[in-house]
């Protein structure tokens, strides 16, 4: 399934996320075989961000898919920028915010450089910036959107506020806010960051939809009742496992959630591939969305 963020811009619903590329230990070869893979199921857009792994996950993607040019053909780009952390391969001298025009430009031509490819097509701010200049901001993405180097933009982690702010200051509209959501964590649900994406026809992007693992791992009250919860609705519904209904509970969102799977083992990818064709029922919903809240709604 595809969801269109902009006219330029048409996703798969689920992403694969490459923030621990560095830790699975492939040759440029077996990553090529995994996004080759990847994209013959459908995930075909792919989420970076310039210092995962060190400022060195982008690169690695970008040599693997060097080896075949053509496959960028069928990718979407995302990467992200704005925090500076000082690593041997940088001069950064301290772990900060930089949203200035000159830092996104430049973070932009590095990124551009390490994934072999001569435009990303959405490009994210990481994280709010207390020191931002909106102003500064949108005049470093008219500059990328007219060289042809970046074709959309959006944010991530931003409160309703932020993304106002921003929003209103930049000639082409923010068109994603990357969040955390899942299952065991409500809070941009409830505190109306999804409520103003819907308010603005965009579809959030979702990291950490299996709250890092937690729902198979975790083992307080709230996490093994949830597994209990994930695991009579599998049964309901004839899935495969838990982590189907996890994302299911995202994608049945009327929002059009596009969740963030970062794996490198193919089956968890499926996993979520088979979630888009899951239709929960309103009552299994709120069953799940009680159990994450501790308690019945009002």
């Amino acid at each position: 399934m595809k969801i269109k963020l902009s006219d330029s811009l048409t996703m798969s619903n689920i992403v694969h996320g490459f923030w621990r590329l560095n830790k699975w230990n492939l040759t440029d070869s077996e990553l090529l075989n995994l996004i080759e893979k990847s994209i013959d199921i459908g995930v075909t857009t792919v989420d970076h961000a310039d210092i995962y792994g060190g400022y060195t996950c982008e690169k690695k993607f970008g040599d693997a898919i060097a080896l075949k040019p053509s496959i960028r053909n069928n990718l979407q780009i995302v990467t992200k920028c704005g925090i500076k952390i000082p690593f041997e391969n940088n001069d950064y001298k301290s772990h900060i915010y930089d949203t200035s025009s000159k830092h996104i430009i430049y973070s932009v031509e590095n990124s551009l450089t390490n994934l072999h490819t001569d435009h990303i097509d959405l490009l994210l701010i990481h994280r709010p910036d207390p020191l931002m200049d909106p102003s500064d901001v949108a005049e470093a993405f008219d500059k990328l959107k007219s060289q042809g180097k970046v074709l959309n933009f959006g944010v991530s982690n931003f409160l309703p506020s932020q993304f106002n702010l921003l929003n209103s200051y930049v000639n082409v509209p923010l068109v994603t806010n990357q969040i955390e959501l899942s299952v065991l964590n409500l809070e941009n649900l409830d505190n109306g960051t999804v409520d103003l994406a819907q308010e603005k026809r965009i579809h959030p992007m979702i990291w950490s939809p299996l709250a890092s693992g937690r729902i198979f791992t975790d083992n307080s009250d709230k996490a093994s009742n949830m597994r209990k919860v994930l695991e009579e609705i599998r049964y309901e519904v004839g899935a495969n496992s838990i982590d189907e209904i996890a994302y299911a509970w995202l994608l049945n969102h009327p929002s059009k959630m596009l969740p963030i799977v970062g794996s490198h083992k193919i089956e968890r990818l499926k996993s979520a591939v088979n979630a888009t064709n899951i239709k929960l029922t309103k009552d299994q919903w709120f069953k799940i969305y009680t159990a994450s809240l501790g308690h019945d709604i009002p």
